[in-house]
C-alpha cells in the first residue's frame, strides 16, 4: 500500500507507483487522502495515475488535530480491509505520520520514502519535523535519499542494515517530465518562452511563515520588482491557502513584472524551472530539484533539513526578512560570477535512479533480491557496479 496526500509527495512517489505497477513481484494499492485536493489531480494526470482509493479528508478551515484523526481514522480501516504487506509513506506531511502509524497499530511493516532528513529544530518546518522524526521511530525501512540522511538515522540509533540510500525519486519524476517535453497550459508563460528576459520562479507556502513572516516575502518581491530590472520577470505559482494568499496578493497584482497564476500542473512547472534563471523558494522538494537543472536556489527559511545543497553550493539560506530576500536576489542578478558558482555546483540529490533503487530495497526487504548499491557510493573493489548489485554487495554507508 504506497500513501500520500500532497502535491510534493504525489511527485515523488509517481515514478514509484510506475515502477511497482510495472514490475511483476508487486501488486500496489494506491491510497490517496486528499489533502492536497486540486493540485493532487494535476499530477495524476501528468504522470498517468488513478489511485484506487481516495479519502477525500479536507475541510475548510480545519485543524491539524482534526486533518490528522480523520486521515488516521481513515487509513486504519484501509489497512485492516487490505492488510498489505508493508505501507509506503513519503516525507514529512500529515498523511505521512498518519499512514505510519495506522500501519504500526496493525502490525504492517513501514516503509518511508525520503527518510532521515533533519533540520534539527523541532519547530522548524512545522508540523512537518516532528512528523518525520516521529515516522523514523516506526518504520522498519528506510529510504534515505543521501548518505547524510543516512547518517542522521544511524546518529539516532536506527540500525543500518534497515537503511538503504537511494537518492531521491523527485529527480526522477523531473528528468522524466523535462524528457517528455510538455507544453505549457498557461499562455502567460508560453509568451516568457519568447522575449528573453531572466526569470525567477517563486514559491512560498510554508506553515511557519504565515502571518507576518510571509508579509515581509511579499514586501521584498514587490521591491524586486519594482527595482527598474526590464530583463527579470517573476513568476509566482501561488499555494491556494487562503493564508498565503491573504498574506502575498495584494502587494504582488499591481506589478507588471509579476505574473501569479494558480497551481501549474507538474509537466508545467518542469519546465518553467528549465526556464528559470533563479529560484526563490521556501519549499523543500524545489531545493532538491533546481540544482538538478543548474539554477541556483534561495531559500527563504532560517533552516532547512536539506543542507547537503548548502555544503555543495547549489543553494543558500536568505531567511523570510524583507531586506535579506532582497539583498540575495540582487546578488545573483548582478555578479554573473557568483551566479555561475552556484549554477554549476553539484546537485547531491539524485541521478535519476532512485526508482530502482527504491523497488530493489523492497524486494530485498520481502528476500527477493540483493540489497541495492547505494546511491553515491563506489562499487567494491575489482567489481564492476551491476555485478557488484547482482551478487548482493553491501557497501558500508558512509556517515
Amino acid at each position: 500500500m504506497v500513501v500520500y496526500g500532497t502535491r510534493p509527495e504525489a511527485i515523488k512517489v509517481a515514478p514509484l507507483v510506475i515502477g511497482l505497477t510495472e514490475a511483476a513481484l508487486f501488486e500496489p494499492v494506491v491510497v490517496v487522502t486528499g489533502q492536497h485536493r486540486e493540485m493532487l489531480d494535476q499530477v495524476h494526470e501528468t504522470f498517468g495515475i488513478e489511485p484506487d482509493v481516495d479519502l477525500q479528508i479536507m475541510r475548510p478551515g480545519q485543524t491539524l488535530a482534526e486533518l490528522t484523526s480523520r486521515a488516521l481514522c481513515g487509513l486504519d480501516g484501509l489497512v485492516a480491509a487490505y492488510r498489505p504487506d508493508a505501507v509506503v509513506v513519503q516525507g514529512d506531511t500529515t498523511t505521512t505520520l498518519a499512514g505510519a502509524l495506522a500501519a504500526f497499530y496493525h502490525q504492517a511493516p513501514v516503509v518511508h520514502l525520503e527518510a532521515g532528513l533533519r533540520s534539527g529544530d523541532l519547530y522548524s518546518p512545522f508540523p512537518e519535523e516532528a512528523n518525520r522524526s516521529l515516522t523514523s521511530r516506526i518504520a522498519g525501512l528506510h529510504l534515505a535519499p543521501t548518505s547524510g540522511s543516512a547518517g542522521n538515522l544511524l546518529r539516532e540509533g536506527v540500525p543500518a542494515e534497515s537503511i538503504v540510500v537511494t537518492g531521491n525519486t523527485v529527480i526522477d519524476a523531473l528528468l522524466k517530465s523535462t524528457r517528455d517535453g510538455h507544453g505549457y497550459r498557461e499562455p502567460r508563460l508560453a509568451a516568457l518562452e519568447e522575449d528573453g528576459r531572466r526569470v525567477i520562479v517563486v514559491t512560498a507556502h510554508r506553515r511557519e511563515s504565515w502571518g507576518h513572516r510571509m508579509e515581509g516575502i511579499a514586501r521584498a518581491l514587490s521591491r524586486l520588482a519594482a527595482a527598474g530590472e526590464r530583463d527579470v520577470h517573476l513568476v509566482f505559482p501561488m499555494h491556494p491557502n487562503p493564508e498565503v494568499r491573504r498574506a502575498l496578493l495584494p502587494r504582488l497584482g499591481r506589478h507588471p513584472n509579476i505574473t501569479v497564476t494558480e497551481p501549474l500542473h507538474y509537466g508545467d512547472f518542469a519546465r518553467l524551472l528549465r526556464r528559470s534563471y533563479l529560484v526563490l523558494t521556501d519549499s523543500g522538494g524545489i531545493q532538491e530539484e533546481a540544482p538538478s537543472l543548474n539554477k541556483p536556489v534561495l531559500v527563504m527559511r532560517d533552516t532547512t533539513e536539506r543542507p547537503e545543497a548548502l555544503r555543495t553550493g547549489a543553494a543558500r539560506l536568505v531567511g523570510t526578512e524583507e531586506d535579506g530576500i532582497v539583498a540575495g536576489v540582487s546578488g545573483l542578478l548582478h555578479s554573473p560570477e557568483d551566479y555561475r558558482r552556484m549554477a554549476r555546483a553539484r546537485n547531491p540529490y539524485g541521478d535519476g535512479r532512485a526508482t530502482e533503487r527504491v523497488l530493489a530495497a523492497l524486494a530485498h526487504l520481502f528476500g527477493l533480491g540483493p540489497r541495492p548499491v547505494p546511491f553515491g557510493a563506489l562499487p567494491t573493489k575489482d567489481v564492476p557496479r551491476q555485478e557488484a548489485a547482482s551478487r548482493g554487495v553491501r557497501p558500508v554507508i558512509v556517515r
